[in-house]
Parts: C-alpha cells; sequence; structure tokens
C-alpha cells in the first residue's frame, strides 16, 4: 500500500510539474505574440520569474549528467565554472543544443526557465581546475 502511495505521489508530481511547463510556455508564447504598448516601449533583457524552477534544481536535475560537480568540472559536457562564454551564446546554446553533444531544451524550458539555468552558470565560482 505504501509503495503504490509512493508511486502515485511521484505521478502526480511529474503531472503537477509537466502543467507548469507547459503553462509557463503558453503565458511565454503569448507575450512574446502579442506585447503590450510598455513591453514595446520597454523591451528589457528576460528574468526568471517565481513561477520557474529555480536554475539550480534545473541544472542539477537536467544538465549535471553531463556539466560534473555542478557544471564546476568536465564530464561528458565541458567545464561551465569561469566560462568566457557571452549570455547570449550560453542562451542559444540552451535552447537550440549542439549537433552530436548537446540536445536543444528550446521546447522544454520556457525563456525563464532559460535565464535562471544562465544565472546558476553565472554564479558558479571557478576553482581553478
Amino acid at each position: 500500500m505504501r509503495i503504490s502511495v509512493l508511486r502515485n505521489g511521484a505521478a502526480l508530481a511529474t503531472v503537477a510539474l509537466t502543467a507548469s511547463v507547459m503553462a509557463a510556455s503558453i503565458v511565454c508564447v503569448s507575450a512574446r505574440q502579442n506585447p503590450g504598448p510598455a513591453a514595446k516601449a520597454e523591451a528589457g533583457p528576460p528574468e526568471a520569474s517565481p513561477n520557474d524552477i529555480d536554475g539550480p534544481t534545473m541544472f542539477a536535475n537536467v544538465c549535471g549528467f553531463c556539466h560534473e560537480n555542478g557544471g564546476r568540472a568536465e564530464g561528458k559536457g565541458p567545464k561551465l565554472a569561469g566560462t568566457k562564454r557571452s549570455d547570449d551564446f550560453i542562451i542559444a546554446r540552451i535552447r537550440n543544443g549542439k549537433p552530436g553533444a548537446m540536445p536543444a531544451f528550446g521546447g522544454t524550458f520556457s525563456e525563464g526557465q532559460i535565464i535562471a539555468i544562465l544565472a546558476y552558470i553565472r554564479a558558479l565560482e571557478d576553482d581553478g581546475n
């Protein structure tokens, strides 16, 4: 009985997370297609919203398999701590991937989630290794 409850709870959490990501994507697409007058006048850089999953959690769950030690060490993917790559490059790489090396996550993550991952990468301290 307890295992069944745990499985049902995990399934419910997965469904809730999927619904949250889908809702964020719909809002993001709608906002891009129909920006209000204030958005047209003051187009600033995108920011992660409080409703987005935080960058460290998202990175650990999705990116950490290839970017070892939380991005602080080279693994299947490069070390990200101390990267000299621009924000635009990192955002584009997350969104579009790299053929044969990294999958594209633009259809999976909202813009806010991508920005949260970028903020996590920028906060990594380079230990020199």
